[in-house]
């Protein structure tokens, strides 16, 4: 019978697939494309994010439908990459990093996006079903309230107890720590929400 792999053995190979995905998750593609198109730095409109819902904010529907494929498509691309490499250990390791990285990426001062479409990628890349999920409890409610952060702040609370119930206990964890996360990032949101104040999906501010 083989000796168990210790862990000094393999960190080195968690740590690069965290940094990498990291990298990955640290593209600031809403300002990107908004510069592309001239449109100049996205943090001076809006709420100042570097998301697609504040890129909606320029006016451009187009830019903010990117904005969003490709904040997921960075956090999928990190998670199925990994998952390739190394399994269900590396996969977790790769969402944590691209989330991260999306957050506080290094190229802005740490100062990044609140994370919704890099989530939602990494989620549905992990299990598709519990992806599948999260859009329906985010469309549910934004239909419902035209509130866009709420319907995100739902959306994420909802995900660790559906991957509970698709018996998918590591990703339940590790998709626990991102819900706190996502949550703290829209702290802003959350005292609007309750201060009557938040603006609804469509609307410019």
């Amino acid at each position: 019978m083989p000796d168990p792999i210790s862990w000094a053995a393999v960190w080195p190979y968690f740590l690069g697939v965290f940094v990498g995905a990291y990298l990955m998750g640290a593209i600031p593609f809403g300002l990107l494309i908004t510069r592309v198109a001239g449109l100049g730095d996205v943090r001076k409109i809006g709420s100042g994010n570097i998301g697609a819902t504040n890129v909606l904010r320029t006016g451009r529907k187009d830019l903010a439908a990117a904005t969003l494929i490709l904040d997921a498509l960075k956090g999928a691309a990190a998670v199925l990459i990994a998952a390739r490499l190394g399994g269900p250990d590396f996969a977790v390791t790769a969402a944590l990093g691209a989330f991260l990285g999306h957050l506080f990426p290094v190229w802005l001062g740490f100062k990044g996006g609140k994370g919704v479409a890099t989530y939602l990628g990494c989620l549905t890349a992990a299990v598709p079903l519990a992806g599948l999920g999260f859009a329906l409890v985010w469309l549910a409610t934004a239909f419902l309230s035209r509130f866009s952060s709420l319907a995100a702040l739902l959306a994420a609370l909802a995900t660790p107890f559906v991957l509970v119930g698709l018996a998918e206990y590591q990703f339940a964890e590790l998709f626990g720590v991102l819900t706190a996360l996502l949550w703290f990032k829209h702290t802003p949101n959350i005292k609007r929400l309750l201060a009557g104040t938040e603006s609804r999906i469509g609307k410019k501010s």
